[in-house]
């Protein structure tokens, strides 16, 4: 028998695997511009592209699911409860 344990991603719940996924997407697309040159060559500039892109769409996107697990999840206690 053989018990297998679960990756470090699939530990995490589902928000913040989709707020992952989502600001792996954001990062990807800034890393896309910066190779097309919309953003100056300095590290700073870099750096703050990269964090802005990936953290306002992580954080929104964690946000948005975590919204839809909490909707679903009450849904479900008032059918429950009828």
């Amino acid at each position: 028998m053989t018990i297998s344990i679960p990756s470090w991603f699939a530990r995490r719940g589902l928000p913040v695997r989709v707020g992952m996924i989502c600001a792996a997407l954001g990062i990807a697309l800034a890393v896309i511009g910066i190779l097309r040159g919309n953003v100056p060559a300095n590290p700073l500039s870099i750096c703050l592209a990269l964090l802005i892109s990936g953290g306002s769409w992580g954080v929104v996107s964690w946000a948005v699911a975590t919204a839809a697990v909490d909707v679903e999840r009450d849904v479900a206690e008032g059918e429950t409860d009828e």
